[in-house]
């Protein structure tokens, strides 16, 4: 009797890095990982798809543990259904840890669609490269820069290439025919492998020296909410902001000396953060009162993702900022935790155990 033992880890995410919105992305050493068991003496069957989950981490009592219900099986399932397995080995057993927070602009989806495609690629013996599994999941999570700073890690760059129009109708099917639920007919279920480059990617160098101060406010906000605030178009002056300011912050964060009133301004943002600032009580005073000026060591501000995170760029004083943020969202009645984290520059990662 043969036991397989593997572990998958995928790093948290920050996404909408200041004027990249829907660009630019980083991966974060705050990691979900799927402790993955397969000894076929022991009995999954009570499960449709041959998976015992177990689940430690934020919000655990939300998560649900059928197999067909689970972001992270779902997902495995998908890619294992498109490329001929329609289930888990028999003995399939999934230890999650995740202590990424769950709705709060760290990329939690992204490291568990990451995740889970990461799981199929190795449950069914695929090989696939990371490039390859990036196509996986853009068919699940359609905005590439929170993937892409998970699977690949690091400081990314990303777009969505221009597709045949047969590839784009297969990129645009509803996301019920990717992940299934109980009401979707089989007939509709995704079963062939998505077109191929759906996404190009670029990994960035970053000073060493600048660290990530994530304050976490004690809310959720959700990505459906924080797209429905955002117009439908935008003026010139706005856009020309917004890429003025990206074509600088790709360098700046890379130089080796850190110009921090530089990445400060670099790091502004007309596209998302003014229009979302109604979901997020105190995100106005954040962004315009706390600068390099009043805090010294701070590099740059901006939501991470959608939010409620801030995410700090800074290269010493992380105490110091932290606290400021947290004081502005507490005068607002927000309670906040906060995190100082390095970039996880590997992204995710397999472990066979031998």
């Amino acid at each position: 009797m043969t036991v397989r033992q593997f572990t998958v880890k995928v790093p948290a995410s920050s996404a909408n890095i200041g004027p990249g919105f829907d660009v630019l992305g980083i991966g974060l050493q705050l990691y979900l990982t799927l402790n993955v068991t397969v000894d076929s003496s022991k009995d999954t069957s009570t499960d449709p798809h041959n998976v015992k989950l177990i689940y430690d981490g934020n919000l655990a009592e939300k998560v649900p543990l059928e197999s067909d219900k689970n972001l992270v099986t779902q997902t495995a399932l998908y890619i294992l259904r498109a490329n001929g397995i329609n289930s888990f080995p028999k003995g399939t057993i999934i230890h999650v840890n995740n202590p990424i927070p769950l709705g709060r602009g760290l990329g939690s989806s992204a490291s568990a669609i990451v995740g889970g495609i990461l799981l199929g690629n190795e449950i069914g013996e695929l090989k696939l490269s990371k490039q390859r599994l990036l196509d996986y999941c853009l068919l699940i999570e359609r905005h590439p820069d929170n993937i892409a700073a998970a699977m690949l890690g690091g400081f990314v760059g990303s777009y969505l290439n221009d597709l045949s129009p047969e590839d784009q109708d297969h990129v645009n099917v509803p996301l019920e025919y990717v992940l299934p639920k109980a009401t979707t007919p089989k007939e509709k279920y995704i079963s062939v492998p998505p077109p191929v480059d759906i996404g190009e990617y670029v990994k960035y160098d970053f000073n060493k020296h600048i660290k990530c101060v994530t304050i976490i406010p004690n809310f959720e906000v959700s990505t459906d909410d924080a797209r429905q605030v955002l117009p439908d178009s935008y003026s010139r002056k706005d856009i020309i902001y917004n890429l003025q300011r990206l074509a600088i912050l790709t360098t700046a964060l890379t130089q080796s000396e850190v110009n921090h009133k530089l990445i400060y301004q670099a790091m502004k943002d007309k596209l998302h953060q003014p229009y979302r600032s109604g979901l997020i009580p105190g995100l106005t005073k954040v962004l315009s009162s706390v600068n390099p000026d009043t805090h010294p060591g701070l590099c740059g501000i901006c939501l991470s993702g959608a939010g409620p995170t801030i995410l700090c760029l800074a290269t010493d004083n992380f105490d110091q900022i932290a606290d400021a943020v947290i004081a502005i969202f507490k005068s607002a009645g927000v309670e906040c935790s906060w995190k100082l984290l390095d970039l996880a520059h590997e992204g995710a990662i397999v472990e066979t155990d031998v």
